[in-house]
């Protein structure tokens, strides 16, 4: 099911409702890892700690994967948003397991649906506040993400609702 499909294009109106669902099962994790390595830039990678992983389905005209998100341990220090926080390295170091890093976002490189990755998006920030919880015990405050802006604009971000900080030094973990 991985396998390039045909196109998916045209108004999000025509393939909705899109569904989103926490990967839980072995079909759904091989079929996770297998989209994100094959089409993901950055490939896929064992998140470092915590994570979870979803698969956003269209439901019309058919059931079918259309994006792929995880979200994973924040890093572990980022100016721009502990300057944005305002927290001190002790309040830091308490409180950074509730921030939840948007890892990985995919919408497959078949599918054109307008207005489709900012729902996605929309769809993973109510999921991770129902289900990062029930997973780890820990509330997230906070979503972030990182945007590659040689590849990027990062607008179905702001149509979703983010909020735009700056940018890092991109020194990895």
């Amino acid at each position: 099911e991985g396998d390039p499909r045909p196109p998916l294009e045209g108004e999000i109106s025509r393939f909705q409702p899109i569904v989103l669902e926490q990967v839980h099962d072995q079909e759904q994790r091989v079929l996770f890892r297998e989209l994100v390595a094959r089409h993901h830039y950055l490939g896929h990678a064992v998140p470092f700690g915590a994570h979870l992983r979803y698969l956003a389905y269209a439901s019309k005209p058919e059931r079918v994967v259309v994006s792929c998100l995880q979200f994973s341990s924040p890093a572990w220090k980022m100016a721009v948003r502990d300057r944005w926080i305002g927290w001190d390295e002790a309040t830091r170091k308490r409180n950074l397991q509730r921030i939840v890093n948007n890892s990985r976002f995919l919408i497959l490189p078949w599918v054109r649906v307008r207005n489709l990755a900012s729902t996605v998006l929309s769809l993973g920030a109510r999921g991770v506040e129902q289900d990062w919880p029930a997973r780890y015990g820990v509330e997230p405050l906070l979503l972030e993400t990182l945007v590659d802006r040689s590849r990027y604009g990062g607008g179905c971000y702001r149509a979703a609702n983010w909020v735009e900080l700056g940018g890092t030094a991109g020194r990895g973990r």
